[in-house]
């Protein structure tokens, strides 16, 4: 006789399946653990499997569970047959977190209107491919956001990791939160409580985060206010520069110009910070010339943007300086939750070759080490690696020596080539400005293809240079300025969205008549 006959509760028609898909070091075997045990203490056959998966977000692991919500007592010896792993169209509950994990559960059809909640962060953690990308290769969710709101039964998208940083807790413990006072799981929040405490690791901070998850759901706190970060404070005497910006230049173009001076006083000192407005001063001139107050500005703007970031290239010095800095030490201390006294050990992963080392060489000697080095192609791949733990005393005293060479930054090798490149380019805009301002922007913004490390670094330079000298040269020296800037905005789209080359050599090779479909190419 079934339970319903006898006047019980009817047993449940199936068990309930959920996923959840979580990064490394997040805390998502503990999360399934947590769920597990919740789900085990209230007598719920229970099982849970993993798979980690290191290629596509290296180190992105989902964990399925499945249970059946009823007693065993109440089966009468009976056992369900659950699964092994996720299936399309078969999940109660999809948890992820963070919001391109949401995009990948979509794809696989883990999410649907007719059953399935998704409870995912929404704030943004980069991918390698995201990251590594020539130009901004970072993923547009808005369309993600809208594609989870029409596939999902009951779409929950709250920004959990600012949750977790407000209350000093894990993300792991928020979603846990989140998840029970959502009311999808059939599982009250006390057994989720429970099951913290009896883990006993970090008892107090999880179950601080699991309250703020909780009561956010809920609707009984608010999101707390975005953590700003923190700022730098402006280098000593940089006021005189910063006076010159509010004095000499448009208002469009202050915020921009002042970042820069900055930036440059940080990167060398306050007469690198006054060449930079030397410079800046003079794309200014060739922007009103050519009608710039009408366009905003934008060429100064633009220009003053990657004068900027040229005239502060990482070199080993730069590297050893922004590692060095007491509050980088102290952000790792906060993004880890390090307590006040507790030890955190900071190993450092560098590999100089020979092109650092001849950066910081003299000029004559920094040439004769490359030379050599190009001689032979196995010479290429020569480096030294180098672990350093910038938490001890040597390790931090080696970095701080390295980065007091800046005096020394102006005599090097790398300094000279990087500023013959960067008046040359100069000189091309201000050519370009007095032909057209279209031409003058995309000359503006060719230094964006100068970028990255190592062999991407190596590649971008290559580039900018084929680039420059092939297409941006002569067309600041006269000609069609209206062909040679879309010339040039082809193969500088090419070229960031093909990190190899073979893009860009497509395209500056194809006839004129076939840039535009060659650029949309390469985008794709």
């Amino acid at each position: 006789m079934s339970s319903a006959e006898n006047g019980a509760e009817p047993l449940p028609e199936r068990t309930f399946a959920m996923v959840v898909g979580a990064l490394g070091g997040e805390g998502g075997g503990v999360l399934t653990s947590w769920i597990v045990a919740a789900a085990e203490s209230l007598g719920y056959p229970v099982q849970s499997t993993s798979i980690p998966g290191v290629a596509q977000r290296t180190g992105a692991t989902t964990y399925y569970i499945e249970f059946y919500p009823a007693h065993r007592e109440r089966l009468e010896g009976r056992s369900p047959t659950m699964a092994l792993y996720a299936t399309p169209g078969n999940m109660d509950v999809v948890v992820t977190s963070e919001l391109m994990e949401a995009g990948r559960a979509l794809e696989l059809g883990w999410v649907t209107p007719d059953r399935t909640t998704l409870i995912s962060s929404s704030h943004r953690v980069y991918s390698i491919f995201e990251k590594s990308a020539m130009g901004d290769g970072r993923v547009e969710v808005g369309d993600l956001v809208k594609t989870a709101n029409h596939l999902a039964k009951r779409p929950i998208l709250i920004d959990m990791d600012r949750l977790a940083a407000a209350n000093g807790a894990q993300i792991n413990a928020v979603i846990l939160g989140v998840m029970a006072g959502s009311g999808e799981l059939p599982i009250p929040a006390e057994a989720f409580e429970q099951a913290i405490e009896k883990t006993g690791v970090a008892v107090a901070a999880n179950l601080r985060g699991f309250k703020a998850g909780l009561d956010h759901v809920r609707g009984d706190a608010p999101m707390p206010e975005a953590e700003k970060p923190a700022e730098r404070p402006a280098p000593r005497n940089v006021e005189a520069l910063l006076a010159r910006v509010d004095e000499s230049f448009p208002p469009e173009t202050r915020q921009m110009l002042s970042d820069g001076v900055r930036r440059a006083v940080d990167y060398q000192n306050l007469a690198y910070g006054a060449r930079y407005l030397d410079n800046a001063a003079k794309i200014l001139a060739a922007d009103k010339a050519s009608g710039g107050a009408d366009r905003g500005f934008r060429l100064t703007v633009e220009g003053g943007r990657y004068l900027a970031l040229w005239m502060t290239f990482e070199d080993i010095i730069r590297v050893a300086q922004l590692k060095s800095r007491p509050e980088r030490m102290a952000r790792v201390r906060r993004e880890v939750g390090a307590k006040d006294g507790e030890p955190v050990v900071v190993t450092e992963f560098l590999k100089p070759g020979y092109d650092e080392i001849a950066s910081v060489l003299p000029p004559m000697l920094g040439r004769a080490l490359t030379r050599w080095k190009e001689q032979r192609p196995g010479r290429q791949k020569f480096h030294i690696a180098m672990r350093v733990k910038t938490n001890t005393v040597f390790g931090y005293a080696r970095l701080r020596a390295l980065a007091r060479l800046r005096f020394w930054r102006p005599w090097s090798y790398r300094y000279a080539e990087e500023w013959s490149e960067i008046e040359t380019w100069l000189a091309a805009l201000e050519g370009a400005a007095a032909q057209s301002y279209e031409l003058a922007l995309e000359i503006a913004e060719l230094p964006n293809l100068r970028k990255g490390y190592s062999d991407t670094h190596r590649r971008g330079v290559a580039n900018y240079r084929e680039v420059f000298e092939r297409l941006a040269r002569p067309a600041a020296a006269g000609g069609d300025a209206a062909a040679a800037a879309a010339a040039l905005n082809a193969a500088r789209t090419a070229a960031l969205a093909d990190p190899e080359g073979d893009a860009l050599r497509t395209v500056l090779v194809a006839p004129p008549g076939e840039a535009a479909e060659s650029r949309a190419q390469a985008a794709e």
